[in-house]
Parts: C-alpha cells; sequence; structure tokens
C-alpha cells in the first residue's frame, strides 16, 4: 500500500494530542548501515537471562543505571536492525536492551516439551518476562513489524510497565476475528506469504528455503533498500534457530484461526480482541516506501489517546525503517521519552 499525500499527517496536527511531521532522508545518511561489514559487528558477546519459558540472547549497551531501552526487532530480521540505533541512544545515557525473539538467534526454549507457539500474546508476554528477569520496572520500548505489534501490546495490558513508544506502522493490535475479515484483492496479495504459510507445502518450503526466502521479503517490503550481502547475512543466520520456522508458521497460521494458541493466553487474547487503545506517550513512525502490508495513519490514529505523533520518513525508506533510517528511529525514542 502506498501513502496518502502529506496532508493526511498535516491533519493530524489539528489533534489537540498528536503532532505529525515528516523527517527527510536527505537529513541523515542515506541507508548508512550498508557500509557496515561483519567485520564490525557492534554488539559483542550476547547475555543470557532465563525469562519465563526462555533463556533470551540479548545484547545491552549502555550505562546499567541509565533509563531503559527495549528495542524488538520483526520478521524475518533480528536485532541488527538496530545495530546503529542501540549505540547512538547509549552514547545518551540509555540502558540498551535488544532481545532475540522467541525463534531466532540463541533465544532457546528452556524445556523440549514447551509448545512452539508464536500467538501475539505469548511473543508479547516474552517482553514482560524479560523485563521481570532483569528487574526492570518501566522501559521505554521501540519496534517494528512483530516488534512492534509486542510492544503495542505491552503497551497496552501493562501500560505501568511502558515509560513511552516508538512504534513503526502504528497500532498492530489484532485478533483471530479480525482476521477472519476480508481485505480488498490487492491488500489480500500482499499477504501471499501468510497463505502460504498457511499450507503444508508452504511450512516445508519455508524450512528448506528459509535464507532465499527472507531475502525476498526483505526486497519485496523495502523495494528502493540497497542493502548488501553482508547486511543480510547478519541478520539471515539468526534465522538459523531450531524453532524459527515453528514459531513463524504458527504465528501466521494462528492469525486467520487456523492453529489454537495455549489456554495461558486465553484471557490476554480476549483483552486484545477488543482492539483497546493506547494510553502512554507514542510516537507512530513509518517510511514512505514501505513495501509490507501495514495500515495507514488515518486508521489508527485515534487508537492513541495519550500524548501522540505521527512521523513520516521520506527518502525511499521501507518496512526496516530502524536500520534503514536509524537516526530518525533514534531521535523518535529520545523525543518519546520526553513527550
Amino acid at each position: 500500500m502506498k501513502y496518502a499525500p502529506l496532508a493526511i499527517a498535516a491533519a493530524f496536527a489539528l489533534s489537540l494530542t498528536s503532532l505529525a511531521s515528516v523527517v527527510r532522508a536527505e537529513d541523515q545518511p542515506a541507508h548508512p548501515s550498508n557500509a557496515l561489514t561483519a567485520s564490525q559487528d557492534p554488539w559483542g558477546p550476547l547475555k543470557h537471562v532465563h525469562a519465563g519459558v526462555l533463556d533470551v540472547a540479548y545484547a545491552e549497551m549502555g550505562p546499567a543505571n541509565g533509563p531503559v531501552v527495549i528495542l524488538l526487532h520483526g520478521w524475518p530480521y533480528d536485532i541488527h536492525s538496530f545495530e546503529q540505533v542501540a549505540p547512538a541512544l547509549a552514547a545518551k545515557g540509555y540502558r540498551v536492551l535488544v532481545p532475540y525473539t522467541r525463534g531466532y538467534g540463541d533465544t532457546r526454549f528452556l524445556s523440549d516439551s514447551t509448545e512452539r507457539n508464536g500467538e501475539p500474546a505469548a511473543v508479547a508476554q516474552d517482553v514482560i518476562d524479560f523485563m521481570d528477569a532483569l528487574q526492570i520496572k518501566r522501559a521505554v520500548l521501540g519496534g517494528f513489524d512483530w516488534g512492534a505489534r509486542s510492544a503495542d501490546i505491552v503497551a497496552t495490558l501493562w501500560p505501568n510497565r511502558v515509560k513511552a513508544l516508538v512504534t513503526v506502522s502504528g497500532y498492530l493490535i489484532g485478533s483471530q476475528e479480525s482476521g477472519e475479515t476480508p481485505l480488498p484483492p490487492k491488500a489480500e496479495l500482499q499477504w501471499w506469504y501468510q497463505y502460504y504459510f498457511a499450507t503444508e507445502r508452504g511450512r516445508l518450503g519455508y524450512d528448506k528455503n528459509r535464507h532465499d526466502f527472507a531475502k525476498l521479503i526483505w526486497q519485496l517490503a523495502s523495494p528502493k533498500w540497497n542493502f548488501d550481502d553482508a547486511t543480510f547475512e547478519r541478520s539471515a543466520a539468526a534465522l538459523n534457530n531450531p524453532d524459527h520456522v515453528a514459531i513463524t508458521i504458527h504465528n501466521y497460521r494462528w492469525r486467520l484461526n487456523l492453529a489454537k494458541g495455549e489456554t495461558k493466553y486465553e484471557a490476554l487474547e480476549k483483552k486484545l480482541a477488543q482492539l483497546p487503545a493506547i494510553t502512554v506517550p507514542t510516537i507512530a513512525l513509518e517510511g514512505d516506501a514501505n513495501g509490507a502490508p501495514h495500515p495507514q495513519p488515518e486508521a489508527y490514529a485515534k487508537k492513541f489517546t495519550g500524548k501522540y505523533q505521527f512521523r513520516l520518513i521520506t527518502g525511499g525508506i521501507g518496512h526496516n525503517l530502524p536500520e534503514e533510517a536509524p537516526q530518525a528511529f533514534t531521535q523518535a525514542v529520545i523525543d518519546a521519552d520526553h513527550l
């Protein structure tokens, strides 16, 4: 889907609780992540913590006593989407935590008997479990794709744990019921992979070709991002997690009500099915060249009832916004923290 003219963003400025702005790509280096090579990986040794049902692998930067920012990646990406955002925030005095979500990187389930569940409430609960394990009471959350959905859910269900929110593509909370509503043909076409994953052929195909599949998604979701092989390979390595395919397939089948969730998350999913408002201070971001399925900003603006801003990032910025426009994402985190 393409964005409507920038008049949409201007219209948001009329709201007492929102402010729309446009951040131009020329205000920052164009896709600077391409300049990095695998040998310049910024993270260093990852840390691990037992959190809920997981042994979570995560990167940490910045002072241990700094205000906490947790950055959440999406599918099929990994923590390297924040490889420039994290050190920039750390340099500003933030304690920055970037966990691998379930099914990615070195994050593992603690038990072989635990269901490989990718439903949204489970993935969001992982964030709370991660915070609890590290004794973090409140944090600024920032994310895109699955990470934005998890951040939205945490901000909705546990607003006392979220100081502020930065969410790419705004309000991404849904339900199995809402997922049953047919979309216009062009919108359905963008979800082709969801229907592919609904089949056994699709599961086998993704398992066999996950590397090439992920690269295709990157290209479709960010059609103007000329990422190099080193940039892709750094993130693609995270897809070799033994639970990655199971988590991915379950997530997309759950959305179409083709797979059941776990009983322990039913109460959370019922709350989310009401599509509740997000009350914490929020900055929503969108790239002007996002080729992935995403809602239009005017469709979700009223879902943010606290302090709110929408920013359209121009200059050919696609779905992986933190990596494609790291300065814009970094500034959004800092600004959200001070709304």
